[in-house]
């Protein structure tokens, strides 16, 4: 048995597992718990738009702290 030829690599960034989907999209998980951002799906985008909206997400998450 062996692997389909369509397996892509899972790509670990800032503490997050981007996750490519059949679809051209993004699942983005955390790697461990405590979250700090909750699982989301990108729409169809690049591995550098995904870094981009994560990067943004963790900067007005720790923004969000200070305001509340």
């Amino acid at each position: 048995m062996g692997l389909p030829m369509s397996v892509q690599a899972v790509v670990r960034y800032r503490g997050y597992l981007l996750l490519p989907q059949v679809n051209q999209s993004w699942l983005v998980r955390p790697e461990r718990s405590p979250m700090r951002l909750l699982p989301f799906r990108t729409p169809n985008c690049s591995l550098a738009d995904v870094k981009a909206l994560l990067d943004w997400r963790l900067s007005q998450e720790s923004t969000g702290i200070g305001a509340a």
